[in-house]
């Protein structure tokens, strides 16, 4: 049978653990969802930092080749076709 948790122990410094402890109060969370949800919030952040580096890096791509528009980009993605 696959196990749907996995029990995860986390060491806070004291003061950490005093506002997550409030937080989940006044989010009416348990500790559980609330990490969750945190976990999750820090999931999207990361893709999204890492989209805007790689939207970052094609931009600097594009200019070294002179794109300045999306019509040279999609001149270029139509060209041979």
């Amino acid at each position: 049978m696959t196990q749907k948790r996995v029990p995860l122990t986390v060491s806070l410094p004291p003061s950490l653990a005093k506002e997550f402890e409030r937080l989940s109060k006044d989010e009416a969370k348990n500790k559980s969802q609330l990490f969750r949800e945190m976990f999750r919030a820090y999931q999207q952040r990361q893709r999204e930092q890492e989209f805007y580096e790689l939207q970052r890096y094609g931009a600097k791509q594009a200019r070294k080749q002179h794109m300045l528009t999306e019509d040279d980009i999609e001149a270029l993605v139509f060209q041979g076709r």
